[in-house]
């Protein structure tokens, strides 16, 4: 890996291309490098693991809504069109991005990877895969184009914060898939350039969508930055040119958006001829919540197992402490009443540490469904523990968050918990059991008893089958629509404008 120096330069230094981030991103997209095979088993994973949550989320509100307006639109000129999860009309190819980068994200649970910044690197699979069905393109050519999609959004997150100055991070995923597009459809530098300045100009945003009462807009975000990311790259292949440079400007998005006139990033990206292998960086999710909770539930399981007299009753306080984005984003130090509040929406409770902790703790269990029910959240006992859960920050737990060595690198914490008899039980988890370090890391078994799970009572076996057989031949495919989950679900809504 190589770093790059990025600050704000004035126009009248007249910043050249080739020094500009954008363009270095280009360079690393227009080069031809095969993946490795770790790197292709992996990208099989994720296909797999989007496909899982996809079809567990087919009926739920924000998936139909966006589902009906991809249905509404045809198959665009000049291509054979788009497949959308649960649907039989094909579409255009930024519609399809829309309607499955939806149904992907909606129930938060496939992968991530977090360091200056936060992201799920799996955002990028929807707007690629549809460009490469709509262009009839090979699998081998969509393998290519996913591993740049991941290799430039861990990239970025791993140097550029977007979240300290509240913008939304799906501001690295319009690049990234940008970047994506032009390794499969073989672009050139130049080409993929432009793409990625008007992917990032139009894909800026606050992060009040994740802020306060999370609407349905969540799950929209990243589809929204894929769509971006289709249309970024059409105007680009003719000739049309884009904010430059869109990094470095005195009026750009880090003078600007970010760290302001004076900042300077130091972005890692391969050097020629070097293998991408950044999607070896991200983590999947085994439970239906915010990545940074996956190792308290564990916890909590744990200590439902090993401590079954702690309830409600016998818990008197529990303080979880934890790095600094655990306690200011889903924690108590969010200072938003919403993460204890029963009525609250599904959205801002999986960002609600104090809440999810409180519910894996009392069930030992974590379901995407049943753990998220108004019922559940109304339990007398569960809001009357929930609100005795809150968070710290912890300089060690932050340090440990931020830590470029992967040995050490940790999204847990310590709880310890206060009990009306005056003793005290004190336990930690550094990573989540499905973590590469965890107890249970995910493997290919995993990833398809994950698919296999959500998909059952929603898809008949037969299909379960045929996509995962060819999920799993993506190197040798010719035709890509069958990697997309077939099945004809209702996409009934209010009447829109389309």
């Amino acid at each position: 890996m190589k770093l790059h120096t990025v600050r704000v330069h004035p126009s009248s230094e007249n910043l050249p291309r080739e020094n500009q981030l954008a363009w270095k991103i280009a360079e690393v997209a227009s080069e031809r490098i095969e993946a490795t095979d770790a790197v292709t088993d992996m990208v099989i994973n994720r296909i797999i693991d989007n496909a899982s949550v996809a079809t567990a989320s087919l009926s739920r509100a924000s998936v139909v809504a966006a589902r009906a307006q991809a249905e509404a639109h045809p198959v665009s000129r000049n291509g054979l069109g788009s497949t959308v999860v649960g649907s039989t009309l094909p579409t255009s190819p930024e519609w399809a991005a829309w309607a499955n980068g939806v149904a992907v994200r909606e129930l938060d649970y496939h992968d991530t990877f977090l360091a200056a910044e936060y992201s799920h690197p799996g955002d990028n699979i929807p707007p690629i895969l549809a460009v490469a069905q709509h262009l009839e393109r090979s699998g081998a050519e969509l393998l290519r184009g996913i591993v740049t999609g991941y290799e430039i959004q861990i990239d970025l997150v791993k140097a550029i914060s977007l979240h300290r100055h509240k913008i939304d991070h799906v501001a690295h995923l319009g690049p990234s898939a940008a970047a994506g597009i032009g390794t499969l459809l073989g672009l050139d530098t130049e080409t993929i350039f432009q793409a990625i300045g008007q992917a990032l100009h139009t894909t800026t945003a606050t992060r009040q969508s994740r802020k306060g009462e999370i609407s349905t807009w969540k799950a929209y975000a990243p589809a929204f930055a894929g769509k971006m990311a289709v249309e970024a790259v059409d105007r680009a292949m003719r000739g049309q040119s884009s904010p430059t440079p869109i990094y470095e400007g005195e009026d750009g998005v880090i003078a600007w958006l970010l760290d302001g006139a004076g900042a300077s990033y130091e972005v890692p990206l391969p050097s020629a001829g070097e293998a991408r292998v950044a999607i070896l960086d991200s983590y999947t999710k085994e439970h239906s919540a915010e990545y940074q909770a996956q190792a308290w539930i564990d916890l909590a399981r744990r200590l439902k197992r090993e401590h079954p007299e702690l309830t409600a009753d016998t818990i008197a306080s529990a303080v979880l402490h934890t790095s600094h984005h655990t306690h200011f984003v889903i924690g108590s130090g969010a200072n938003d009443p919403q993460k204890y509040d029963p009525s609250a929406s599904r959205e801002t409770l999986d960002h609600s540490i104090p809440y999810i902790f409180t519910v894996a703790l009392q069930d030992g269990q974590w379901h995407h469904e049943r753990s998220y029910a108004p019922e559940r959240a109304n339990r007398p006992d569960t809001v009357a523990l929930w609100n005795r859960v809150t968070t710290v920050e912890d300089a060690e737990w932050t340090r440990r968050y931020h830590s470029d060595d992967i040995t050490e690198k940790a999204f847990g914490g310590r709880v310890e918990i206060e009990l009306t008899d005056g003793s005290r039980i004190v336990d930690e988890i550094a990573v989540a059991d499905a973590h590469p370090l965890g107890a249970r890391p995910f493997a290919r078994e995993q990833y398809l008893q994950k698919f296999r799970a959500l998909a059952d009572g929603v898809l008949s076996s037969s299909e379960v089958e045929r996509f995962l057989d060819t999920a799993q031949d993506l190197p040798n495919l010719t035709d890509l629509t069958g990697l997309t989950v077939h099945g004809n679900f209702s996409a009934v809504t209010s009447k829109g404008i389309f």
